[in-house]
């Protein structure tokens, strides 16, 4: 119940952001530049045949097989830095430095190597998605008890059940933290791809009628990438909350 009263303030400041857009572009009256909210979904649904049929389903298969990835390298990844001193020298560094490099200067590189391919624009969503999960997992391997570690080896604990019963309950709530993270960064990474290179997808569909001056039809798509991040985001939270029960009776 106090979750459901604490939404109100959430709806009603984004109802009233819809409400002063709408009214900003009619008082504006260039539905090229700035459409109204309304106009916006009456093109969602003018074009709702093009958009879920043959553009949502390209950008659902990017970011679906780049968080895939991610998670599989990322998790990876973290699990033998964190068993491998050696590891976390060579490869932190390089973690770290990929980010500092801009994804959209890499983005027609991989287009290069790629083509149109939809292997182009899942190497630029991996490449945003893995960070988060892979930094948020490794320290929360790092977090786990150092004593309870040394009271588990002296009680005759092996690796494996010291890696299963403290190190990865201890990792979990980061490694979703991350997750949250990356989903989100999934949707801008595929738009991104789509953007720079690509045959079908929704960030495809918004840059080509970007060149036709059709406002609302540029918007149609930004809002199913947008319901695609939310939706996401709520699903990996519910994994959270059944994943972790233990945490809130702890």
């Amino acid at each position: 119940m106090k979750k459901t009263e604490g939404l109100g303030p959430a709806v009603l400041l984004v109802f009233l952001f819809f409400l002063i857009w709408e009214m900003a572009a009619r008082a504006v009256n260039m539905v090229f530049i700035l459409p109204p909210p309304t106009g916006i979904l009456s093109k969602l649904w003018e074009l709702r045949e093009p958009l879920f049929a043959e553009h949502l389903p390209s950008t659902l298969a990017v970011i679906m097989i780049g968080l895939a990835i991610s998670v599989v390298v990322g998790a990876g990844i973290a699990i033998w830095m964190s068993i491998s001193p050696a590891a976390e020298k060579a490869l932190y560094p390089l973690i770290i430095s990929s980010q500092m490099i801009p994804i959209i200067a890499l983005a027609p590189i991989f287009v290069l190597w790629f083509g149109y391919s939809i292997w182009s624009k899942v190497v630029v969503t991996v490449l945003i998605t893995f960070f988060p999960i892979t930094v948020n997992t490794y320290d929360g391997l790092q977090s786990a008890s150092k004593d309870l570690r040394e009271l588990m080896m002296t009680m005759g604990a092996g690796k494996k059940e010291i890696f299963f019963k403290l190190l990865l309950p201890a990792a979990l709530p980061h490694f979703y933290s991350g997750l949250k993270v990356a989903v989100t960064l999934s949707v801008i990474g595929a738009a991104i791809g789509e953007w720079l290179g690509a045959q079908a997808g929704l960030g495809y569909f918004s840059r080509r009628m970007m060149t036709q001056f059709d406002g609302a039809a540029v918007f149609a798509p930004i809002i199913l990438l947008a319901a695609i991040g939310i939706v996401l985001f709520i699903l990996v939270k519910l994994m959270e909350n059944k994943s972790l029960k233990w945490r809130k009776t702890s």
